[in-house]
């Protein structure tokens, strides 16, 4: 694509790293060799950072439609509903949602370690002992 094309939610959705693999690669070698692509890119920063405000930008920033790392382990689980179950596999796999892609391998590779999960418990216990004994 002609680096001069890219649509400003292109451009966005790139800063944000919302983007699919391949097209943020393109979109960095471009921003690589395109000092008006890289002129256009600050412009945007700038006005994200001076705050814009509009129902977009916070839905994006806050990711609404990202479920909770809790859905996404019932979701690994099985134990959701249909209608949730294919809107995670709709996000994770049509949208490509890279955070959410991360925390559902990050929940994975919990689940197929059960040590370490039985150790990081522990440790959690172990560290909220002291507050538990020092509130009565």
């Amino acid at each position: 694509m002609n680096a001069t094309h890219y649509s400003k939610e292109q451009l966005i959705s790139y800063l944000d790293e919302a983007l699919q693999n391949d097209e943020m690669v393109r979109i960095e070698q471009d921003l690589r060799a395109s000092e008006s692509l890289r002129n256009r890119v600050a412009t945007l920063i700038r006005e994200r950072d001076q705050g814009g405000h509009t129902v977009g930008e916070i839905w994006r920033r806050q990711r609404l439609s990202c479920p909770s790392r809790q859905e996404l382990g019932n979701f690994l689980l099985g134990t959701l509903v249909i209608n949730e179950t294919e809107y995670i596999d709709f996000h994770i796999r049509t949208v490509g949602c890279r955070y959410c892609q991360a925390n559902l391998m990050d929940l994975e590779t919990q689940q197929s370690n059960p040590e370490e999960i039985t150790s990081r418990r522990r440790k959690f216990f172990q560290s909220s002992a002291g507050y538990l004994k020092s509130s009565k």
